[in-house]
């Protein structure tokens, strides 16, 4: 439940927040990083191989670093990141929070799709990903590339930030009532949802597609593979798709059994819409599995769809059976004080998933 009339703050909002200093990097924040409703941020030069990943807590993560880092590593060039591996890498962009300005932080589209673990670490923080408001320092990211290495280098954008006042999620009841009035998800044949065929229940909870599409190759999904090259950061559009993927077919009777510990990239049943007033952030849905992961990167700007959302799903420790149609993740969306000088998909911001199928990094050819 929303607490009070908080909102997420909007591409002219963010760049008040760069020209006045609340975020800042040598150099400047270059006008490209900033998004209808987020903040890409970017890769610094050092980096650290660690023996475990942790929490700052009550310490500096520098100080952290003293205890735990294996090595140090300079990105200027690039450097390789080994599958299974956690590092530590420092971020360009440092903030200053006024009071009543917090911010969240979540990968990249491009980011969770490669199966790369990222989040967020900040000084004295108890928390992953979330920054308090107040806060007046560096951020870090941990890493840790599961299905595939990875080649990285300072200036790469990995994870993004969106800053907010209050609380500003949409109720259940407003959720509806915005359902009402605009579609939020389509039917895959592209027909509007009613609002009584709508599930919602802390955000709108949405199902896997496991049927081919009527156009296109019969792909419901990819499999990664287990022994693939490394995967340049920096080289979109430059590494073969089959060199990385297994294609999968629409499996008999709509039914995918999971490997466990495999990385597989599937697609929503519904097209999903965020209208230019909102942003959405898709979560994992909460059905007592504990065993499932179905996405790494969540957040959807303003004029998102509508399209398809992208799942990156992984099963652990167990095989786990999913049927087409079947509830994988929900999107919470939120409110913004004011439309976006700019929407996604605006061709100014570089916005690579609008209008999407079912679709891989940008990384793949």
């Amino acid at each position: 439940m929303a607490s009070d009339e908080g909102h997420i703050l909007v591409w002219q909002e963010i760049g008040d927040l760069v020209r006045r200093g609340v975020v800042r990097r040598e150099g400047g924040v270059a006008p490209a990083q900033v998004q209808p409703a987020s903040l890409d941020l970017t890769v610094g030069r050092r980096a650290w191989r660690v023996r475990t990943g942790f929490l700052a807590g009550k310490e500096r993560v520098s100080t952290r670093l003293e205890e735990l880092a294996l090595f140090e590593m300079d990105l200027q060039g690039g450097a390789v990141l080994e599958r299974g591996h956690p590092y530590i890498l420092e971020v360009r962009e440092k903030l200053s929070l006024p009071a009543g300005l917090k911010a969240r932080c979540n990968p990249r589209s491009s980011t969770g799709r490669l199966d790369i673990f990222v989040r967020v670490l900040a000084d004295r923080c108890p928390r992953f990903d979330e920054v308090p408001e107040g806060y007046k320092g560096p951020l870090y990211l941990e890493v840790v590339p599961r299905s595939f290495s990875v080649r990285v280098k300072e200036g790469l954008s990995l994870n993004q930030v969106r800053f907010f006042t209050g609380d500003p999620r949409l109720t259940d009841a407003e959720l509806r009532s915005r359902a009402a009035r605009d579609p939020l998800a389509l039917d895959p044949e592209g027909r509007p949802l009613a609002p009584e065929a709508l599930t919602v229940e802390e955000g709108l909870i949405l199902g896997v597609s496991l049927e081919a599409p009527p156009a296109g190759p019969p792909v419901v999904g990819y499999r990664a593979r287990r022994f693939s090259g490394l995967v340049d950061l920096s080289r979109p559009g430059a590494h073969p798709k089959e060199d990385y993927w297994e294609p999968i077919p629409p499996p008999p009777g709509g039914r995918l059994i999971l490997e466990p510990e495999v990385f597989y990239i599937l697609a929503s049943r519904e097209k999903v819409v965020v209208p230019p007033d909102l942003a959405a952030e898709m979560l994992p849905f909460d059905v007592g599995l504990g065993e499932l992961r179905t996405n790494y990167a969540g957040f959807f700007d303003n004029g998102f769809g509508p399209a398809r959302a992208v799942l990156e799903v992984r099963a652990h420790d167990a095989p786990f059976l999913v049927e087409e149609g079947q509830a994988l993740f929900k999107m919470q969306y939120f409110r913004t004080a004011a439309l976006p000088d700019h929407l996604y998909g605006d061709p100014a911001l570089g916005s690579h998933y609008q209008e999407q199928g079912l679709a891989l990094s940008r990384h793949f050819k």
